[in-house]
C-alpha cells in the first residue's frame, strides 16, 4: 500500500525517538516530505546520544553538546518545526512511569495527530533504548494522554488531555504503508551529514541508503521509500 492511507486532516506529526540521528536514518524522507506540504513535524529527542561513539577524546558531556547541536541542525535542514530533548541517559532509558508522564506531557502539549516512534514489538531489536522508547511512547498514547485522571498536575498547568489518532512505527517487520521519498531522498543525506560525530564525511552513505530506500520501495510505484506499521486508535 502506498499514500492513500495517509489521512489529509492529520496536519501534527511528532517524532518520539531514542538517540539523535534515529529520525534521520530511519524517516527523514518522510518529514522533509510532509514539512513541505505544512504539516508541522515535532521531534522529541529523548536521549543527547551521550555515549554513542567510539571516540576517545570524547566525554559524554562533550559527545552530548555536539550532537544535539548536529540534531538542531538536521532539524533546520529538514523543516522541523521545534526539537525538545529530554536529556534521558545513552542506553540507560527504561519504559518507566516517570519517562511516560514526560512523553505524556509532550503530547499534551503539541497535541500531535500522529505519533511517530521505534516499533517496540519488533523481533530481535537490538538496541533497548529503541525498545524502551518505543514501548514508553506507545503506553503513553493510550490511556495516559487521553484521560484525565492521569497526572492531575497537567491539567493545574493548564495542559488537558489529548487523543492522537494514529501511532506509526518504523523500523518494523510488518510495514503496511510506504512513502515516496524519491524527491526528498536528496534532503535525508543532507539532514545525516549534519551529525558528523556518527557519519564523518559520509562517502558511502548516499550510496548505501540509497540502496536501502530502494529496496523497501520494491513493489511500490516509486523509486525510492520508507516504510512504517500503523496502529489507528479507535477507543
Amino acid at each position: 500500500m502506498s499514500e492513500p492511507l495517509v489521512e489529509p486532516d492529520h496536519q501534527t506529526y511528532m517524532w518520539v525517538v531514542a538517540h539523535p540521528d534515529d529520525l534521520e536514518f530511519s524517516s527523514a524522507g518522510t518529514v522533509a516530505k510532509f514539512a513541505k506540504e505544512g504539516k508541522r513535524i515535532i521531534l522529541i529527542q529523548v536521549t543527547s546520544g551521550d555515549r554513542g561513539t567510539q571516540d576517545r577524546a570524547h566525554t559524554p558531556e562533550i559527545l552530548a553538546a555536539a550532537r544535539e547541536d548536529e540534531e538542531r541542525e538536521a532539524a533546520k535542514r529538514l523543516g522541523i518545526a521545534e526539537v525538545v530533548f529530554l536529556r534521558e541517559p545513552d542506553g540507560s532509558v527504561v519504559p518507566d512511569l516517570s519517562l511516560r508522564e514526560k512523553i505524556t506531557r509532550m503530547i499534551r502539549t503539541h497535541r500531535p495527530d500522529v505519533i511517530v516512534t521505534h516499533d517496540p514489538f519488533r523481533p530481535y531489536a537490538l538496541h533497548p533504548d529503541h525498545r524502551a522508547v518505543g514501548m514508553a511512547a506507545h503506553d503513553s498514547v493510550y490511556p495516559t494522554a487521553r484521560d484525565h485522571l492521569y497526572y492531575p498536575d497537567h491539567l493545574a498547568s493548564g495542559l488537558e488531555p489529548h487523543k492522537t489518532a494514529e501511532i506509526w512505527y518504523f523500523g518494523t517487520e510488518s510495514p503496511d504503508i510506504h512513502i515516496d521519498i524519491t524527491e526528498t531522498f536528496g534532503d535525508k543525506i543532507n539532514a545525516l551529514r549534519a551529525h558528523k560525530t556518527q557519519v564523518g564525511e559520509a562517502l558511502e552513505l548516499e550510496d548505501r541508503l540509497r540502496g536501502f530506500s530502494s529496496d523497501i520501495a520494491k513493489d511500490q510505484p516509486f523509486e525510492l521509500a520508507e516504510a512504517f506499521k500503523i496502529i489507528k486508535m479507535r477507543t
